[in-house]
């Protein structure tokens, strides 16, 4: 039984965000997002095709790192940047990182000749993002590999919260 006595709680803001950040992998939570636009219902994340930044941008809202959740990388970066994320050098724990734009092509055959990628720095060279054809977080290189030398895709941008040193 807990006592009348008032308890002082305090959330562990890092550790609980790496945690819902870690859980998330192999969840089907964000791969859909239904919006009306000029009157007909469509799913803006395609099925999962376009979830990175719902799934970024969710897991920063449930935190208060940022105001609303996004289906565009710009909205989510520009948010973040109302909500006091900087650009850093090196990545660390919890940081959000932005891929470079690339041509993809989603599974009904709509060509994103400039599609940016968002998703998490965890640890060791790991990521955890929303890729294209997987519609749900899954756990890779942070560059998606290397090939000849080079990494499989850049990374443009670093993130960083103050709030998450605490």
């Amino acid at each position: 039984m807990i006592s009348k006595k008032s308890l002082d709680v305090k959330i562990v803001l890092n550790k609980s965000y790496i945690k819902a950040i870690k859980n998330s992998v192999g969840s089907n939570l964000f791969r859909n997002l239904y919006a009306y636009v000029d009157g007909k219902k469509i799913d803006m994340t395609k099925d999962g095709s376009l979830s990175c930044s719902r799934f970024v941008s969710s897991i920063l809202y449930l935190f208060k790192l940022c105001n609303d959740v996004h289906v565009t990388v710009d909205g989510a970066v520009k948010d973040m940047e109302l909500a006091q994320w900087k650009k850093i050098e090196k990545p660390r724990p919890g940081a959000v990182l932005v891929w470079e734009e690339k041509e993809t092509i989603d599974q009904d055959g709509d060509v994103y000749p400039h599609h940016r990628h968002i998703g998490f720095y965890i640890e060791k060279n790991k990521a955890i993002s929303t890729p294209f054809k997987k519609g749900q977080p899954i756990l890779h290189h942070w560059t998606y590999g290397i090939k000849n030398g080079q990494p499989v895709r850049k990374v443009e941008q670093i993130f960083w919260n103050k709030k998450l040193d605490k």
